[in-house]
């Protein structure tokens, strides 16, 4: 076998195997959570019989290990579960599939992240390269200055100030990101531009300072001062030589701000009243709603794993030792 594909099947191996304990950990964090789901719906006056009925009928009657096998089982047939939101001890079942209340919000924060990324990617890459490029001039410390300021902030500081000039004292942008399926293209992309905004001033000095760092470290390389001794130009280089080599830092930088865009956006959403997973998973934390907790915290966690497995990859891959093994 090659030896990148045995590395490859490796890390995805690794990736399950971190899957199944973070499933352990979310499901065992659940279970500390305080207030019962039963006892908040029936109310403090229900009968010891009546919460034990109810509770038997969600199946929370049953053992812990149980109630997790269960569920990894359903999981790994596509099956999240059934919410508790609209269930009452009436016998009347109002509740919906938890696919179908994290599809549309799933999809609202993924077009979040991707307007995000789509601008803070190619704007952290060219900041870095060009920093390196000009390395210790009134630019570099400029760019270092302003991207040390805006990641100096929370994001909701961040997200108010925006509100503050540009949808109070210049309004240009909504304050409030209310989309629904219906929502236009680019009606949709004018209400998100502030949240966006937010994401973008967050995570480009991560992946700027990184991209700076690594090039920088390669040009005291000996096929760089190579380079430089043939006559090739600064820039040159830097995109021909230093930068391919620079992939697997910044490639792996690139992944974690891209799953903090999709993870993280929990206050963001908020501050904006965007509906959104993490708005989703904060409400249902707040009723107890257990199935769509788990739900959203095993997507988080999956996020995470596979874009960290896809920055590994691209490590291998670029790594001129794995594609010329001796």
């Amino acid at each position: 076998m090659h030896p990148i594909l045995g590395t490859i099947l490796q890390r995805l191996l690794l990736g399950l195997i971190t899957l199944f304990f973070v499933s352990l950990i979310i499901f065992s964090a659940i279970e500390f959570l305080p207030g019962d789901f039963t006892q908040a719906v029936l109310g403090q006056a229900a009968t010891e019989e009546t919460v034990a009925a109810f509770r038997r009928e969600l199946g929370l009657d049953q053992p812990a290990y149980l109630r997790y096998f269960n569920w990894v089982g359903s999981v790994m047939t596509g099956d999240l579960g059934t919410s508790f939101s609209g269930r009452a001890s009436s016998g009347v079942d109002r509740s919906r599939a938890v696919v179908d209340l994290i599809a549309p919000r799933l999809w609202n924060t993924l077009f979040l992240a991707g307007m995000a990324g789509i601008v803070a990617v190619p704007l952290a890459l060219f900041l870095g390269v060009t920093a390196a490029l000009y390395r210790n001039t009134m630019y570099d410390r400029t760019v270092n200055a302003a991207t040390l300021t805006t990641i100096s902030f929370p994001e909701f500081f961040v997200a108010y100030l925006l509100i503050l000039f540009f949808a109070s004292l210049w309004p240009v942008f909504p304050s409030l990101a209310n989309v629904n399926a219906d929502t236009p293209f680019m009606e949709r992309v004018y209400k998100c531009a502030l949240p966006a905004l937010t994401l973008t001033l967050v995570i480009v000095a991560h992946m700027m300072r990184m991209t700076r760092a690594a090039i920088i470290n390669l040009l005291a390389s000996p096929y760089i001062e190579m380079a430089k001794l043939k006559g090739v130009s600064r820039t040159r280089v830097i995109l021909r030589h230093a930068l391919p080599n620079a992939w697997a830092p910044i490639a792996t930088v690139i992944a974690f701000n891209l799953a903090y865009l999709v993870v993280g956006v929990v206050v963001v959403e908020v501050v904006f009243v965007y509906p959104g997973i993490g708005q989703l998973m904060v409400d249902a934390v707040t009723t107890r709603d257990i199935p769509v907790v788990q739900a959203c915290a095993l997507i988080f966690a999956a996020t995470y794993i596979i874009l960290n497995l896809i920055a590994d990859i691209i490590g291998i891959v670029t790594n001129p030792r794995l594609l010329h093994p001796r």
